[in-house]
């Protein structure tokens, strides 16, 4: 098989799922695979011409093509054209902030005014997902909303219609979805007999809780657009915007989005929007800072060593930056305006972080 596109995401700054790096910012990864582009072509040629051989298939009729794109966080004409230009990449993607047009995305009315007159706080990496992944959550969502009635409740969990994401074994033969009301029922009363402090048992019942239906919430919105009535339908609505959102208010037609992607016009907010780079590392600083927490509370479980390493990739990420901002200079005034201080004022606040894996939960 010829893999025809190799697509590098933003490991936070995204939409959706998340798969966080070890630290490995956008910016490196995208000049290896610059620097070893032609390698890779190489690498990946050879292999796939020696299998045609070995199985006695067609040889490729000319050379095939070998695109790499990137995703994750770009926001301005400026960004988008920087790593066009000096990561020769073939494409770069714009995702989150279609869904602010309602000519290209189906997100019902009251999610799309949500969306438009949201703050960044209302953005957030969630524990949401059944399949146990980081998931870019927004907290004004409908489904947010259904899923914290049903807490008050005393009925947490939701019902399990569509069986899409059942992987969990741990209570029954069969498998079932730990955002469903069976199994936080379970897992619930297991933390009540296990957990030694309230503080524990608060803490991790939360994380259990905060598991919520993604095949209904994410399918809902097309149905509500195209008026599909569906009867055992919840009626809420799931969304995972990426932070990068936050940048963008209002509603737009496409002309108007496509116009800002090739900088005839400029549709974000008054926000201040620092580089598409300044803004993963912040997202990393945080996602480190979390990591370290959960480990002290012994909600996860790394080695200092991963926390080390972890931090030593950022501390490289940005010395990267640096570097590239020396190499051009005056050069992209508006593309890198305030980076050095930011990365300097975040580099500060990395070296501060200091890890402890000792166990600290209170009584």
């Amino acid at each position: 098989m010829w893999v025809s596109e190799f697509r590098i995401e933003s490991g936070l700054n995204c939409g959706g799922h998340a798969f966080a790096t070890d630290g490995l910012l956008m910016g490196p990864i995208l000049e290896e695979f610059k620097n070893k582009r032609g390698e890779l072509y190489q690498t990946l040629y050879t292999a796939c011409l020696d299998a045609l051989q070995l199985s006695g298939k067609h040889l490729f009729n000319g050379l095939p093509e070998l695109k790499i794109t990137a995703q994750g966080g770009i926001g301005t004409a400026h960004e988008n054209n920087f790593l066009l230009t000096h990561y020769n990449l073939n494409s770069g993607g714009w995702g989150s902030p279609f869904l602010l047009v309602p000519e290209v995305t189906n997100v019902d009315a009251q999610t799309l005014n949500s969306l438009a007159t949201a703050v960044p706080e209302d953005y957030y990496l969630s524990n949401s997902s059944p399949l146990g992944v980081p998931f870019n959550n927004f907290r004004k969502s409908s489904a947010e909303v259904l899923r914290k009635i049903r807490i008050d409740k005393g009925k947490p969990g939701s019902p399990c219609l569509k069986k899409f994401l059942q992987f969990d074994t741990e209570f029954t033969k069969e498998p079932i979805c730990t955002a469903s009301v069976k199994y936080q029922y379970f897992k619930l009363k297991q933390l009540k007999e296990t957990c030694t402090t309230a503080a524990e048992y608060e803490m991790k019942a939360a994380l259990v809780k905060e598991k919520d239906c993604l095949c209904e919430g994410l399918s809902e919105p097309a149905l509500m657009v195209n008026n599909i009535h569906n009867k055992q339908s919840f009626g809420a609505v799931t969304i995972c915007p990426g932070p990068n959102l936050a940048f963008f208010s209002g509603t737009f037609t496409l002309q108007e989005m496509v116009d800002h992607i090739y900088g005839r016009v400029n549709i974000l907010n008054k926000l201040h929007r620092p580089n598409m780079f300044v803004n993963e590392l912040k997202l990393y600083i945080d996602y480190l800072n979390k990591e370290q927490q959960k480990i002290t509370l012994q909600l996860v479980q790394r080695k200092e060593s991963y926390l080390e390493k972890f931090k030593e990739n950022l501390l490289s990420g940005i010395a990267y930056y640096h570097g590239l901002i020396d190499h051009f200079g005056n050069q992209a005034e508006e593309l890198f305006k305030g980076m050095r201080k930011e990365l300097a004022e975040l580099e500060a606040d990395l070296l501060n972080i200091q890890f402890n894996t000792e166990p600290a939960l209170a009584n």
